[in-house]
């Protein structure tokens, strides 16, 4: 398995865009279509902000993470946000999510931040057993709950 930036990755844009959008668009009852979240991640970096990662194994994206500049409008002055981490179902529990994360934070810590943020409704604890400190629970601009963590990667 190797991790690669999805920009060096057009073929994979659709697969990424389809997960995001059934996982973390659907689900929340989102208004954004698929062909928007195509557009979103056809317009992926590598050095500026959105950044988005994939796992590859045997030519297959088996898992993807973006970094955003901010994922919690009502927290505008925290950031960069870890954020879509998605591992296909077929190979969750090896580890490859937490590979992703640690990838994202060199990212972070090679454009010179100290800090990333992450916020989570659901999986609060996966991040704490990975080092993340709880800084809050709040709510966002559309009013659901939601849990702020942050790591240090200094």
């Amino acid at each position: 398995m190797y991790i690669d930036y999805l920009y060096n990755h057009p073929e994979y844009i659709k697969i990424v865009s389809s997960w995001i959008h059934r996982e973390f668009v659907v689900k929340a009852k989102g208004s954004l279509n698929l062909e928007k979240v195509v557009e979103y991640f056809s317009n992926t970096n590598i050095e500026s902000f959105p950044i988005t990662l994939i796992a590859i194994i045997d030519n297959e994206c088996i898992g993807t993470v973006s970094i955003f500049e901010n994922d919690l409008k009502t927290q505008k002055d925290l950031t960069p946000w870890l954020a879509s981490l998605y591992i296909d179902p077929d190979y969750r529990g090896q580890g490859i999510g937490e590979m992703l994360i640690n990838q994202v934070k060199e990212v972070v810590k090679g454009l010179g931040f100290k800090s990333l943020y992450l916020r989570t409704e659901h999986t609060s604890e996966y991040y704490i057993r990975l080092g993340w400190e709880f800084v809050c629970k709040t709510q966002d601009e559309k009013g659901q709950e939601t849990e702020v963590f942050r790591c240090q990667v200094k």
